[in-house]
């Protein structure tokens, strides 16, 4: 870090703009580690401290201070725990979520709002900031289509483990027979790439589609063509944005989405994989599930990649999915949770 900091020190060191914004990036970064050790360190000397007069004084009304301190400290340490895992050069990046509901209308559409309202509950528990890009409704309940922009520590490394098919299982009711149904969503999470990341491209190879938005906004939102579709004739890439009020704005932001998409597909040098991974929005069924959420006749919630599983259904729709996403980075690194 110290080399870093002496970098940024020197006459030239905005010559190269790229450039010294990857320094001061890399400083942030490696401060950042640096801030998270030591306040791991704090817990764990302020719990000391506490048990110490505990023994010290056999003062038995410290026991629940000490208790709080040392569910405080397992928090602390899982936290640090999981960044370690986040070891990827696209981890510390800002990411775009979809969500898409599979065949089976008003209950798989709903399924998808379920996961939109669990997902935006933990962008909100872990104090991220994000917003809709867009929202288009379903037709008597749920949602058919959402896009959400996610900003904070780690997003695109904590939430790459949503990327697939997730499956609910339930008695549903919209069926006035009350039988059981099971219903498909897909998440498909990319990272935002930084702004010194050159991406061409050439607008001539761009459709630009613009149309009425819809679903809430006020009214303003329904009375001019502001939403915008782009549509990237060499890649099949499609993205678009009704969030803003003015068509230029949502253009810029759609334009932000596609330099993502096609810079994903830069760096990965697999056209093939990147094909795959945006055709998996559309392969929505059995098979393809990454998990399984059972409402009806248990209650469980299963990862069928790393195995991991837990009865608790409710805290997992409220948000609480941290389980889930440290079992599989762990086992991303050949670990077992």
């Amino acid at each position: 870090m110290e080399e870093l900091k002496s970098e940024s020190l020197k006459d030239d060191f905005w010559g190269d703009q790229a450039q010294a914004q990857g320094i001061l990036k890399g400083i942030n970064l490696l401060e950042s580690k640096v801030a998270d050790w030591e306040n791991v360190l704090n817990h764990e000397e302020d719990m000391d401290i506490l048990l110490e007069l505990a023994l010290e004084d056999g003062d038995e009304s410290l026991s629940s201070d000490l208790k709080k301190s040392l569910r405080k400290f397992k928090k602390t340490l899982e936290n640090y725990e999981l960044l370690q895992l986040l070891s990827d050069e696209d981890d510390v990046l800002n990411c775009i979520v979809t969500i898409h509901p599979g065949a089976g209308g008003t209950e798989s559409q709903d399924w998808a709002e379920m996961l939109f309202r669990m997902y935006t509950r933990w962008f909100d528990n872990r104090g991220w900031n994000w917003k809709v890009l867009d929202y288009l409704p379903g037709d008597e309940a749920g949602l058919k289509d959402a896009t959400i922009e996610v900003k904070g520590d780690y997003t695109y490394g904590y939430l790459k483990a949503e990327n697939g098919v997730h499956r609910l299982v339930r008695i549903s009711p919209f069926d006035s027979n009350s039988r059981r149904h099971t219903s498909f969503a897909s998440v498909f999470v990319y990272p935002i790439f930084d702004n010194e990341i050159e991406i061409i491209i050439d607008m001539g190879d761009v459709r630009v589609d613009t149309y009425r938005a819809s679903g809430a906004g006020g009214q303003h939102i329904n009375k001019t063509d502001s939403a915008v579709r782009l549509t990237h004739a060499p890649t099949g890439i499609v993205v678009q944005c009704q969030n803003e009020r003015s068509q230029h704005k949502n253009k810029e932001t759609a334009m932000k989405m596609l330099k993502a998409r096609l810079h994903q597909l830069e760096k990965d040098k697999e056209q093939a994989k990147m094909d795959q991974m945006a055709s998996s929005k559309t392969e929505i069924g059995w098979g393809n599930q990454i998990r399984s959420y059972v409402f009806h006749p248990y209650t469980m919630v299963k990862d069928h990649r790393t195995k991991h599983e837990t009865g608790n259904i409710q805290a997992i729709m409220n948000w609480n999915i941290y389980g889930f996403i440290k079992a599989y980075l762990l086992n991303q690194m050949g670990k077992e949770y």
